[in-house]
């Protein structure tokens, strides 16, 4: 019997989170990068942190409260991690203040303060505000009769404190100002107030417009201090599933509360007083670590709306447009083609639309008699949702497995679910208890006297948005094991009853998580027998500690083990004496990456599969996901080249980690002289005619 390592010698999840935003903001400090999509991933950063918060800090936090001790061991995890916040934010906006704004103002993009704009621009400005801004304030003096506004999760607000007495002669001297949501947080100035230095655009934000004006919301009464405000909730919808009878209402109700749930953090401007500050955190009962005094918008997640404003195409990316998947003819029916093979699509080097096709071909197909799909996240607009529709209305049996509960999600795969439901689709809410995170599509066709099943597995959503942001693997399949074996799971979604011994695909939380544990013990005994051991993993990210351990024991045994995360990793790389043989790298491209691969090698035998899910704890034991085997010597050889060994050789975006636990990016090891390599760019350029001229 193997014993656990002590959790001790395995990384901090939570730190590991922390350290990838940091190396997403490295891509905001890279002179190389287009200017706006520079930007954009200091606004990614933010938005991160925002669901870090909301999610993670929440329960530390919970936690350093129940241990009711300040030197508790949750209280210092909980003061390590605010401390590495902090150190976090002051850099994301350093990198705001003293590189991005400043470059924006070089390249003719100016986001003036109120001190910084003419006579002219200020005279605009107040007309907006009278026309657009202050018909949708009102501003809350508090009082007995008045108390603290409920402030939603992550609104823009301001607090003021005011000098003289109001109408009543009262000395009511704190007042709060929320800012609707529905008002752009950065507005463009006319060109003709453009002045001819300046050649260029102007942008003032929402939130130096009201604070140029705050006076004039309290007439006759003088604001002596006042700061921008955002508080962070926790987001976690507080439903149980085991005491409900119906979810979808149930969670339809908890939406309505998400927004003014625990608060977690407070932001404020760096000027913000501490008289101010300190009201705030009592009001919120926030200690004092999670104030963040921030030099510049508290929202500024929302400043992704300045790309949209000002659309400077020589400031973003070279365009790139996926081409039609290589592997399959388009003048000629998928479902034909996948009868002859199996298909890979690599996506977003080959578009999503053959996606699409091919459920718009069983929609169109009289044959086809049933078409059988998983919703985790399609988005608010889905053609595929909409094709799903189109195919109840022609009288195809049609049955969705919704997940309610996809994080953030909720509403929208909600709506859709009343939508199918309303015209007749069978809509099931998987397993209560789990999420239902696998990706599959599986049409039924009669074939003279015969059904036969046709499937779509795949690593990541269907979702046309997203499937051009990161990459992930489409695999088209007619192989009888396989798709019998979907059948068998989507049977089991819908109804509950067992599953049967399945011929090819492994399921969470079923023996997913087994069945890995078992083949790297097996890769392990081989090395340790004189044959060569090889694993090489991709993932998002690797958590969970029985999987960490079983891989930390198998390259003990010699195995050499290539670990490629993009997020967070709990298995300490190069450890001399501990981990030698295990290398642990992260991509961060210009694409999200997102795909899930598992190789195995022992002696000469080769495994290789592809998976919805990460090695995370969640998903091995509280969410259904399968894994599925690409067997094929072709396509299996394609996956290796494309997507193990060209992330392996990248010199480019990868960041190795170090036996000291922290991230390098390899580039900066190498001579100036030497080409670095870009996995991505390579990929774009092998697969698209678009992508001439990339570095």
């Amino acid at each position: 019997m193997t014993h656990p390592l002590p959790a001790t010698q395995l990384l901090d999840r939570d730190h590991s989170i922390l350290q990838f935003n940091e190396r997403v903001l490295a891509w905001a400090e890279d002179e190389s990068v287009p200017l706006l999509e520079r930007l954009r991933f200091l606004c990614i950063v933010s938005s991160n942190l925002d669901e870090f918060f909301e999610v993670r800090m929440e329960q530390h936090h919970a936690a350093s409260q129940q241990s009711g001790r300040s030197d508790s061991p949750a209280a210092k995890h909980f003061q390590a991690l605010s401390k590495a916040a902090h150190v976090l934010v002051i850099k994301q906006y350093k990198v705001f203040n003293d590189q991005i704004m400043l470059d924006l103002g070089r390249q003719g993009i100016h986001v003036l303060s109120h001190s910084e704009r003419n006579v002219h621009q200020r005279r605009w400005v107040k007309d907006y505000f009278e026309r657009a801004v202050k018909p949708l304030l009102v501003p809350v003096g508090l009082d007995p009769s008045h108390p603290f506004p409920q402030v939603a999760n992550k609104s823009l607000n301001f607090i003021v404190k005011l000098k003289g007495k109001d109408a009543f002669g009262r000395e009511n001297v704190i007042a709060i100002v929320k800012v609707p949501r529905v008002l752009p947080r950065l507005i463009l100035l006319p060109d003709k107030l453009v002045h001819k230095d300046e050649k260029g655009q102007v942008v003032v934000s929402l939130s130096s417009v009201i604070r140029a004006h705050l006076t004039d919301l309290f007439p006759g009464r003088e604001p002596s201090e006042f700061s921008q405000f955002r508080v962070t909730r926790n987001s976690e919808l507080a439903v149980d599933e085991e005491d409900v009878r119906d979810l979808r209402t149930a969670l339809r109700q908890s939406l309505q509360h998400r927004n003014y749930g625990q608060a977690v953090r407070l932001e404020v401007s760096s000027g913000c007083s501490p008289f101010l500050s300190q009201f705030l955190l009592t009001q919120f009962e926030l200690p004092e670590e999670a104030l963040y005094a921030v030099h510049g918008p508290v929202n500024l997640s929302r400043f992704t709306q300045l790309i949209d404003l000002v659309a400077k195409q020589k400031l973003l990316f070279a365009a790139y447009k996926p081409e039609w998947p290589r592997s399959l003819n388009a003048q000629r029916s998928i479902l034909a083609q996948m009868r002859e093979k199996s298909i890979l699509i690599h996506q977003p080097f080959e578009s999503f639309e053959a996606v699409l096709a091919l459920l718009r071909e069983g929609v169109n197909d009289p044959a086809v008699l049933s078409i059988r799909l998983t919703i985790y996240r399609t988005g608010a607009e889905s053609e595929m949702m909409e094709l799903l529709r189109e195919a109840v209305l022609r009288g195809k049996e049609v049955l969705a497995v919704v997940e309610l509960k996809a994080r953030f999600d909720e509403e929208a795969n909600i709506n859709w679910a009343e939508a199918l439901e309303s015209i007749g689709a069978q809509v099931v809410y998987g397993v209560v208890g789990l999420k239902t995170h696998c990706k599959m599509l599986l049409l039924t066709r009669k074939e003279g006297r015969v059904l036969r099943r046709y499937g779509h597995l795949s690593t990541g959503n269907y979702n046309s948005r997203t499937a051009k942001l990161y990459t992930d693997m489409s695999y088209l399949t007619a192989d009888a094991d396989i798709t019998s074996d979907m059948q068998a799971v989507f049977v089991h979604l819908a109804s509950q009853t067992r599953l049967p011994k399945l011929k090819k695909l492994w399921v969470a939380p079923f023996h997913l998580h087994e069945k890995l544990l078992a083949l790297i013990a097996a890769t392990g005994r081989a090395a340790a027998a004189g044959h060569k051991g090889r694993i090489v993993l991709k993932m998002n990210a690797l958590t969970d500690e029985l999987l960490t351990q079983a891989l930390i024991r198998a390259g003990s045994q010699g195995v050499q083990i290539d670990l490629i995360v993009r997020g967070a990793c709990i298995l300490p790389a190069q450890v001399a004496g501990f981990t030698d043989n295990i290398r642990v790298r992260s991509v961060i491209g210009r694409f999200l990456e997102h795909s899930r691969v598992f190789y195995f090698r022992s002696g000469k035998k080769e495994d290789l599969y592809l998976a919805s899910a990460d090695l995370m704890n969640r998903n091995m034991l509280r969410r259904v996901e399968v894994a599925w085997p690409v067997q094929d010597p072709e396509l299996r050889q394609r996956i290796i080249d494309e997507s193990l060994v060209a992330y392996l050789l990248d010199t480019k975006d990868a960041w190795v980690l170090c036996p000291d636990s922290r991230y390098t990016l390899l580039g900066k090891a190498l001579p100036a002289s030497q080409v670095r390599h870009s996995a991505q760019n390579a990929l774009m350029l092998r697969y698209s005619k678009t992508a001439e001229g990339l570095p």
